[in-house]
């Protein structure tokens, strides 16, 4: 019945691989604390001794191979999920026979030194999917990953079980990023695009205090748009100077009474009805008027009084001829 069950779960997830991948399933592992893990010489893999269990961690996860079936996770106590057999790395299936702490029954008579002959057990499609998995290069073997120690703080009642507790987790204390890219891509649908889904599930709404996001818009393109201007009546122009404190005045004519060296009229103070105009210049125009005008009456003068010497003269000279005859 046991392999009954095995096979309709392999069989449903090779039929729907993008759904098994979402699918948390318990396994039976319990660890009350952190396992003591074993590096496999000439292999980037680890192993647990101590454990009844064939327990291993690669490439930044944990991988479990029970009930003829694999199964990865992040966390040294799960949640776990389902890997079908055409998506386990090839490192942890080069493993050898003797790393294996409770190896299943087909096991026996292998060599203890080679790996499992997974293609006599899964068959030849198998074999087909995943030629070439049992000749590599030994001195190119890459390093083993860094093994997550912070986890060991970790035990009990403190062990995280939600998913995205242990993503936050796992980016402050766990730096490292899986290389292989089969085991990238389990990360990432199991961890990064699950914990970004929740989040932007569970992430509020954000609207305005009293309306919707387009009132709020509609509000911001009010307060960004100038006031109009209030239309002011009619009034008399300034005729303040400009102040030197910094402040503007607007003036109609120019800045300052004098420009170039001539005296002009300031323009902005106005005309005052039933006035000369001469009489509303400024006070140098006037004193320069008022010269002039005594200039010329003191002219005049001269003039009438040179007429007058002239006219008593000529005067003068008729009645000494009037004489003389």
């Amino acid at each position: 019945m046991l392999k009954i069950r095995n096979a309709l779960i392999v069989l449903g997830m090779l039929m729907s691989p993008m759904a098994s991948a979402a699918v948390q399933v318990s396994i039976g592992i319990n660890l009350p604390a952190y396992p003591q893990l074993v590096h496999v010489p000439g292999y980037p893999v680890y192993y647990a001794p101590r454990m009844q269990a064939n327990y291993f961690f690669y490439d930044g996860m944990y991988w479990v191979f029970q009930g003829d079936n694999w199964y990865a996770s992040s966390w040294y106590n799960g949640p776990w999920w389902f890997v079908e057999p055409y998506a386990v790395p090839v490192y942890v299936l080069r493993v050898p026979v003797r790393y294996y702490r409770q190896p299943p029954s087909y096991f026996r008579g292998w060599r203890p030194d080679t790996p499992p002959r997974w293609s006599n057990h899964w068959g030849r499609d198998w074999e087909q999917h995943r030629s070439g998995w049992d000749k590599w290069d030994r001195r190119a073997v890459p390093a083993p990953a860094p093994l997550p120690a912070y986890q060991r703080q970790y035990s009990g009642d403190r062990y995280p079980r939600h998913v995205e507790e242990q993503r936050e987790l796992q980016q402050q204390r766990y730096r490292y990023q899986p290389r292989d890219p089969v085991v990238r891509k389990h990360y990432q649908e199991h961890y990064q695009e699950r914990y970004q889904e929740r989040a932007v599930q569970s992430a509020p709404v954000q609207q305005g205090r009293q309306g919707a996001p387009e009132d709020r818009s509609s509000r911001q393109q009010d307060i960004q748009r100038p006031a109009p201007r209030q239309q002011e009546g009619p009034s008399a122009p300034r005729s303040q100077s400009p102040q030197r404190g910094g402040e503007n005045v607007q003036r109609s004519g120019p800045a300052s009474p004098r420009e170039g060296g001539m005296n002009v009229r300031d323009s902005s103070r106005p005309p005052q009805p039933g006035l000369d105009p001469r009489r509303q210049q400024t006070p140098r125009l006037q004193d320069r008027d008022e010269r002039t005008q005594g200039s010329d009456a003191t002219h005049e003068q001269r003039r009438d009084q040179a007429r007058d010497r002239d006219h008593n003269r000529d005067q003068d000279q008729r009645r000494d001829r009037d004489h003389n005859r």
